[in-house]
């Protein structure tokens, strides 16, 4: 009997001395899906055939080639804005629900080639455009810990699967915060990279100004690394190239960072808080500063600061999709897309510059610092349909809970989240770390060295 919470680094070491085969990963964790899905809603498609496909033709591999495939045996889940040939790619929208892509997108191509094992499709709201996964063409995305609770979006059903062991490995992208936002709902881990770390080759260039990326996410750190590993790198032609890290982000898990300089960005002047996630942030400031770390409360703001560029940013984003038949969108996501389309082109360009410069001037006031800390969300997942409260208040209520995430995607800095404890009522908070611009390595030490002291892989919720 497989653990259904196994870490995919344990997995793939117990795949190696044969211990395990992978058609048995497969089996295992496709029944596990299957059983528990309609309950979740974390998978828009499970791919079985898929599946037992790829486990057949990795047991093939010779032992060389499966020591160098560094996903193999390992079951991982795609989410269901990504391109995948021949299956069904709907972007949680009914006017795409038989989308099927004629080419795989190159990361696709490097998760294929590292040898895992695909489940399938995760949830995702309507273009990925609420922070919550509901309301489209896919079904909700429900809270493993409370199903009545969200699971986070726009890459919810990739939280509830990890949280729920369905799989290992979950890929995500994160336009506003939308790997660490269910991260941090589902008491998992995740990372967003570094703007120009993850191609989004052949299918664009970048998308919302270089505002989004994908990533990934996994239930601990060593797994993160490992999976960043397997999606980092550029295109020849990219139009955003980080540079090369200086350690694999796998080594960079046995390499705590020493003496650093870190800050603890204050309460954003645009969320009320919540008492329970400023005090966890609080309590993990301390570990850090046991490490022999200096931390520092600063008073720098960047959601307050980035927040009107941001928010007219994203409704042209949503805006510029096409989409065949509004009268089918879900009524939020209809309601920024109409919004976006009322941005003229002069507007949109003005509005890229200052979210550039502004972005500028929040990395460059922060620069003396080598880590920021904050909570990843104003406060843990909400209830699924509270938020927003109408179509028409999407985008005042939006920013106030995902107060701490969108800025880094405007100054392209990775950040994790990281999970930091529960509140009263049993839902996970997070902690965001975020990194300066490139240096996811550094934030991955860090990482592992709080998971290190607040170890969490043996809390899962009762869902089976």
């Amino acid at each position: 009997m497989i653990n259904p919470y196994i870490e995919a680094t344990e997995l793939r070491e117990l795949m190696l001395k044969k211990e395990i085969r992978p058609r048995e990963a497969a089996e295992f964790f496709i029944a596990r899906t299957e059983k528990l899905n309609p309950k979740l809603g974390a998978f828009m498609t499970i791919t079985p055939e898929r599946a037992i496909a790829d486990a057949d033709r990795i047991e093939k591999l010779s032992d060389a080639e499966r020591r160098r495939a560094l996903m193999f045996g390992v079951p991982y889940s795609i989410k269901d804005l990504q391109w995948t040939k021949d299956i069904v790619t709907s972007m949680g929208s009914r006017n795409y629900e038989k989308n099927v892509p004629a080419v795989d997108e190159e990361i696709v191509v490097r998760m294929r080639n590292a040898g895992g094992i695909l489940l399938g499709k995760t949830t995702t709201p309507e273009f990925g455009a609420r922070p919550t996964t509901e309301g489209g063409a896919c079904p909700p995305a429900r809270n493993p810990w409370n199903l009545e609770h969200t699971a986070g979006g726009s890459s919810g059903g990739a939280g509830s699967a990890l949280a729920a062991g369905l799989g290992c490995l979950a890929q995500g992208s994160d336009g506003g915060g939308s790997i660490r936002i269910p991260s941090a709902c589902c008491g998992v881990v995740g990372l967003k990279p570094s703007r120009g770390r993850v191609t989004m080759a052949p299918i664009a260039g970048e998308a919302w100004a270089g505002f989004a990326t994908t990533g990934p996410m996994a239930r601990s750190v060593r797994d993160v690394a490992l999976f960043m590993d397997v999606l980092a790198g550029h295109v020849v032609g990219d139009p955003y190239w980080a540079p090369d890290p200086v350690a694999s982000f796998r080594s960079a898990v046995n390499i705590p960072p020493r003496h650093l300089k870190i800050a603890v960005l204050p309460r954003s002047a645009i969320t009320s808080g919540d008492t329970e996630s400023e005090a966890a942030l609080a309590s993990a400031a301390k570990v850090f500063e046991e490490f022999g770390h200096t931390v520092e409360a600063v008073k720098t703001d960047p959601g307050a600061r980035l927040k009107d560029p941001v928010m007219k940013l994203i409704m042209a984003g949503i805006g510029s999709v096409p989409v065949p038949n509004p009268d089918l969108m879900d009524p939020v996501v209809r309601h920024a897309w109409e919004q976006g389309r009322k941005i003229p082109a002069h507007e949109y360009i003005n509005t890229v510059a200052v979210l550039h410069n502004t972005a500028r001037e929040v990395v460059q006031e922060l620069n003396g610092y080598d880590v920021l800390l904050s909570p990843t969300l104003s406060r843990p997942a909400v209830k699924i349909g509270t938020l927003p409260s109408s179509p028409e208040k999407y985008i005042d209520e939006l920013p106030e809970w995902v107060a701490y995430t969108f800025a880094f995607n405007a100054t392209g800095q990775p950040a994790f989240s990281l999970p930091n404890g529960f509140n009263q009522a049993g839902l996970p908070i997070g902690l965001q770390i975020v990194g300066k611009q490139a240096d996811e390595v550094t934030i991955v030490g860090l990482a592992a060295q709080f998971e290190e002291a607040r170890p969490w892989k043996d809390k899962h919720p009762a869902i089976d």
